[in-house]
């Protein structure tokens, strides 16, 4: 989930813009293809994990489509409670919901209404499971065309379809950033950038903003190790992915390990721990800024191998271990580290732009699940950190419970732990003329918090 969106990449690879493109495969398949993504989401299945089902062939347009409904799902499930009283199936109200969430706002549909409700149609009939609905669905879309003024200014009327988030998500954001919960939602349902980390141990960002130019790409600068496209490319296309020399990486997610390293008084080598490591984002960035032994720490086996995978591509070495990280007794070697990085399971609540299915997936009742898991990973990871030494707590969370008030709650049952200056809580924030960020900002970036602890020497 650390990774850029590639919605736009998805819509020019699969000539989403030309239905009628030679060889680009029928949009009914991809309409039905996005409704059973719809319906697993709907089920608690992950988008990626639903997306990983589709038939390579439809995958770049159907990724696309999936990730504008999500982005209007609440609109259309408004819309279709006017258009039919009684919910349909649950495959027949996803394809329902699905041309709703891409039609609902004309000049931003993919395709004329015409031919959204007519392959609509055409899917319900292909599918055993839809069949018995097309005339339903047939007539439910008709008569929204007929009437999508007056039905979505009535959807207008409900915050949740306006903002396009559940409403326990849009309270609770009120009371967390009373003052910007707005601007929150709205930078929520854009477009996230695909922004670059330089590796510092083969270039500059100045210098590939340079090799940039002259490949004809567009791109600012935006903090001190990152570059951000003005438009996103497949990775397989971005001037020295493959040999290492940039890797995706959000900018806001590009602070952790600068945080942790500025300053930091160790010896030659100092010995660092990263906790929750998968997929290896910032063990690298540790390992591209400073010659130092780190450990990368992953709950999940399987999810090990991509650190491997990260750290092979850019020719970077770690100490990798599968463990729990609140359980040390089970993999710790007993020896005190210089600084440990913790990026704690979180709600994801700062990367909804990136991945919108976020905010289906999620649950009111999981923030306690999740705070309570954050708070005993910081109580067993403290006990291993040196006097003197450093810990940097972080969430890809906006929730207030994640960031200050978990650090609050620790301060105060730790009295050898001081607080250290720290960026706290970063809020989404869409840079909307993708212009050059200097120094430790971000442009363009996902919700972050950020907590550096300085363990008091004894």
């Amino acid at each position: 989930m650390k990774y850029a969106t590639p919605d736009k990449v998805a819509k020019a690879a699969s000539g989403i813009d030309a239905p009628n493109r030679p060889g680009a495969p029928p949009l009914w398949r991809q309409l039905q293809a996005t409704a059973d993504i719809l319906v697993a989401v709907r089920s608690g299945v992950s988008g990626t994990a639903a997306m990983n089902q589709v038939d390579t062939s439809l995958r770049a347009g159907v990724q696309s489509l999936v990730f504008q409904v999500l982005r209007s799902l609440a609109r259309a499930e408004h819309l279709r409670t006017q258009l039919a009283v009684r919910k349909p199936p649950p495959l027949a109200d996803a394809l329902l919901c699905v041309v709703l969430a891409l039609g609902w706002r004309a000049e931003n549909a993919p395709y004329e209404g015409f031919t959204l409700v007519n392959q609509a149609v055409e899917a319900a009939k292909r599918s055993p499971a839809t069949q018995a609905q097309a005339g339903f669905v047939n007539g439910c879309l008709r008569r929204f065309l007929r009437e999508r003024d007056t039905l979505v200014a009535r959807s207008d009327l409900d915050p949740v379809a306006v903002w396009n988030h559940p409403a326990w998500w849009i309270t609770r954001l009120k009371l967390d950033h009373p003052a910007c919960w707005q601007e929150i939602l709205r930078a929520d349902n854009l477009h996230a950038p695909m922004t670059l980390r330089v590796n510092a141990r083969r270039s500059t960002p100045a210098a590939y903003l340079e090799r940039l130019q002259a490949a004809g790409i567009a791109a600012v600068a935006s903090g001190r190790f990152g570059v951000c496209l003005r438009q996103a490319l497949p990775v397989h296309l971005v001037p020295g992915f493959d040999e290492g020399v940039v890797s995706v990486q959000d900018g806001a997610a590009q602070m952790a390990a600068p945080l942790l390293l500025d300053g930091l008084k160790a010896g030659p080598l100092p010995r660092i721990l990263d906790a929750c490591a998968a997929p290896g984002g910032k063990t690298a960035h540790l390992l591209e800024l400073a010659d130092c032994q780190v450990t990368a720490l992953e709950l999940d086996a399987a999810r090990c191998e991509r650190i491997h995978q990260t750290l092979g591509r850019l020719n970077l070495q770690a100490h990798v271990m599968a463990g729990d990280a609140s359980r040390p007794a089970d993999w710790w070697d007993g020896e005190l580290f210089d600084a440990i990085l913790l990026d704690a399971p979180c709600t994801a609540s700062g990367i909804v732009r990136r991945h919108p299915d976020v905010a289906w997936l999620r649950r009111e009742s999981d923030i306690a699940q999740l705070t309570g898991i954050q708070a005993k990973l910081l109580r067993s990871l403290w006990p291993l950190l040196k006097p003197g030494g450093r810990l940097l707590y972080c969430t890809c969370s906006v929730f207030r419970g994640e960031g200050s008030r978990q650090i609050e709650t620790f301060l105060a049952h730790n009295t050898d732990a001081v607080l250290q200056p720290s960026p706290g809580h970063l809020l989404p924030h869409f840079n909307a003329n993708r212009e050059s960020v200097p120094d430790n900002r971000t442009g363009d970036n996902d919700g972050f918090f950020y907590a550096l602890l300085e363990k008091r020497p004894a």
